[in-house]
């Protein structure tokens, strides 16, 4: 009987030396891993991946190969994986005035490519007593005391730097907006057909094309699509070629008019300035708010109606169409836009959900 317990105490202490055995391996392989991995670490950001050459493309005919790898601060023997890409990108746009972009990228195992592109002069933005020669990407080339013939000018930006090297911008982050993305649309578009873009203020932005064409863009929002939709009023068969006035009214149709002068009760004391609107493209006052005497001047419209014929005027939606939006002898609309105002001969609003109410209260403005 003892014999036969003294074995069953051995064999339970055998197992428990097992599981300790085991336990103990898969530590040592964790530990054995590790080291492994570090030192494979550790030889690739020392010995492996080391530069032994550099390539540079592009258009770089202002810089050479060597000016470029200079201002990247890379050098041959640094490690590719241990390279601050983003950091010698710009490092190359700080140096190198007439370099418009760059781009570093790393060719494994010990190669190191950068593509750069030259800067071309593209925008002249003026400031009053100097203008900037700014290029595609708005980056400032020269502070010149001259506007470089054949370029648009910028107008009313107000650069808060005007140091050659760094990229315009104005502290109106409106204007800033703007300024974007016409020069993003232009560019895009190989446009060379605006002549000036007045910026001074951005709830009234105000483009003149070299046909003579002048557009009121309104405020700063949704630029591209603006300029985009007076490109089409004007490619337009009944607008070609002509001399006049474009307006934005809403978000998204534009109406042609060959003369500034307004269209109901000649020679009253209308401005003929560019409207100014909020960001739905609703026109406001002085004070950013919709003008509360607007009732008034209705009325005023419809005493003094006159038979005589208004200046020529087309209103053009997104879609691009024309038709029906002359003025009638009664100044009344009767173009798309009219009919979604639902503006009658009283100059109310007929739908009892915008203009006036017979109270005089008014109601959901749509202007």
């Amino acid at each position: 009987m003892k014999d036969v317990e003294k074995t069953n105490v051995e064999r339970q202490n055998s197992r428990k030396r097992i599981r300790r055995r085991k336990r103990m391996m898969n530590v040592y392989g964790l530990v054995v891993m590790l080291l492994v991995v570090t030192a494979v670490i550790t030889i690739s950001y020392t010995f492996l991946f080391n530069i032994n050459e550099i390539r540079v493309s592009g258009e770089s005919d202002m810089y050479s190969a060597e000016e470029i790898v200079f201002a990247s601060g890379i050098k041959k023997g640094d490690n590719l994986l241990r390279l601050n890409i983003k950091g010698s990108e710009q490092k190359i746009l700080d140096d190198l005035l007439y370099v418009e972009t760059a781009k570093v990228e790393r060719d494994f195992p010990s190669s190191l490519e950068i593509t750069v592109t030259k800067c071309l002069p593209a925008f002249n933005v003026n400031y009053g007593t100097g203008t900037l020669l700014v290029s595609k990407k708005g980056k400032i080339l020269a502070d010149n005391g001259f506007i470089t013939d054949g370029l648009p000018i910028i107008y009313g930006l107000d650069p808060a730097d005007k140091t050659p090297g760094k990229p315009v911008y104005s502290e109106n982050e409106h204007k800033n907006d703007a300024f974007t993305a016409l020069i993003s649309s232009l560019v895009a578009k190989n446009d060379n057909s605006v002549m000036s873009v007045d910026l001074s203020d951005e709830h009234a932005i105000i483009v003149n094309y070299k046909s003579g064409m002048i557009f009121k863009m309104g405020n700063w929002n949704d630029v591209e699509y603006k300029l985009a939709l007076a490109d089409e009023v004007m490619k337009d068969e009944k607008v070609m070629g002509k001399k006049g006035y474009l307006t934005m009214i809403g978000t998204n149709q534009c109406s042609f008019r060959d003369s500034d002068k307004p269209v109901a009760n000649p020679g009253s004391d209308q401005p003929t300035t560019a409207v100014k609107t909020d960001i739905y493209g609703n026109p406001i006052d002085e004070v950013g708010e919709q003008n509360p005497d607007m009732e008034e001047e209705f009325n005023k419209i419809n005493q003094n109606r006159t038979t005589a014929p208004p200046p020529t005027e087309i209103v053009t939606e997104n879609s691009g169409n024309n038709d029906g939006g002359q003025w009638n002898d009664d100044n009344s609309g009767s173009g798309d836009y009219y009919q979604e105002q639902n503006y009658g001969d009283t100059g109310y609003g007929s739908d009892g959900n915008s203009g006036y109410t017979d109270d005089g209260n008014f109601v959901d403005s749509q202007w």
